[in-house]
């Protein structure tokens, strides 16, 4: 778990300062109506750091709970594209650092716990940190147009 607390903490410090350089404009613009901007994309990978903070709380203390969302409806009913890039990128970063402390404090037994997500795919709390990081990243570089990463 040590790993994956260690790639999210660099992934805050490096990456934060690439999204505070992205200018207001090109955060909010839509490629088309049927995609969405960058500011919906963090929005997006926003209700995923919500989400897996259910996740890895409530799998320490329930047995293979379900936490499931709808990733459109999240992102529609939230109107991310309505909010500041300075605003969602805070959030970003104090949900990621709130995530990194739940890691912290999550013993290897505990991380060994279940969680049921969309579909009733069942996986570790271990597995969907380190699954989560690389979500993370994937989406990261398409809101700073880098190199794709698969995911």
């Amino acid at each position: 778990m040590r790993e994956t607390i260690s790639q999210l903490e660099k992934i805050i410090v490096d990456y934060t300062p690439m999204l505070k350089d992205v200018d207001e404009e090109k955060f909010s613009n839509k490629p088309n109506p049927k995609k969405w901007s960058k500011s919906e994309i963090l929005g997006h990978v926003i209700d995923s750091a919500q989400n897996n903070i259910r996740r890895f709380i409530v799998a320490q203390y329930e047995d293979a709970p379900l936490v499931e969302y709808d990733q459109d409806q999240w992102v529609s009913i939230s109107n991310y594209q309505a909010r500041s890039s300075r605003d969602l990128i805070e959030l970003w970063v104090l949900l990621n650092r709130h995530i990194c402390s739940i890691l912290e404090n999550t013993s290897t037994a505990a991380g060994n716990r279940t969680c049921q997500t969309d579909h009733g795919k069942v996986s570790s709390i271990s597995h969907l940190a380190k699954d989560y990081v690389a979500h993370l990243k994937h989406h990261l570089h398409q809101i700073l147009e880098l190199e794709p990463i698969e995911y």
